[in-house]
């Protein structure tokens, strides 16, 4: 194959690649990027339209296998660069309860199954941001513990730790609450 058709076929496959990655992690990233811009949702779809620009400019090949590790490594990336141009790196406001912008509740679920997942998103809103951030990318984007650390630059080692201990800590406080 000459230098040609490979520049073809990739932006063949770079075209593909970039509305089904739109369709599947632009809600994920946008909820991530506004936690990580503060609340702010209007400067987080800026950062994650930015991510998908690079998307675009970036060879197929070297994402293929790992796009929504490499979209959310680039995501957090840009948000923190965001963040260190406005010299706020205040990354979660404390206490901050997670704003859900996912389409309408499935039908069925109780209020009382309601009232758990808010009680369960306020104290995971008390933990320390770095714990924050490994359960959110753990529990609601489903990353491996290798990807966490990739995408956090952290060592997978200390991936597990920070993981163990805000469970350890989300127990505690479970527990200690009345009912």
């Amino acid at each position: 194959m000459n230098i040609e058709t490979a520049k073809t076929h990739d932006r063949e496959k770079a075209s593909s690649l970039v509305p089904a990655a739109v369709e599947r992690h632009q809600a994920p990233l946008l909820r991530y990027a506004t936690r990580l811009l503060g609340g702010d949702a209007d400067r987080a779809r800026d950062v994650v339209q930015d991510t998908f620009v690079r998307l675009m400019a970036q060879p197929a090949a070297e994402v293929d296998g790992h796009v929504a590790e490499w979209l959310f490594t680039v995501c957090r990336n840009r948000a923190l660069d965001v963040l260190r141009k406005e010299g706020r790196m205040k990354r979660f406001a404390e206490g901050q309860v997670e704003r859900l912008t996912t389409a309408e509740p499935l039908p069925g679920h109780t209020l009382e199954r309601a009232e758990q997942h808010a009680a369960v998103l306020r104290l995971i809103g008390r933990l320390p941001p770095n714990q924050q951030e490994v359960v959110r990318l753990k529990f609601q984007n489903g990353f491996s513990y290798q990807e966490i650390s990739r995408i956090t630059d952290l060592s997978v080692g200390n991936v597990g730790f920070i993981l163990h201990t805000a469970i350890k800590a989300l127990r505690q406080q479970m527990t200690a609450q009345p009912e």
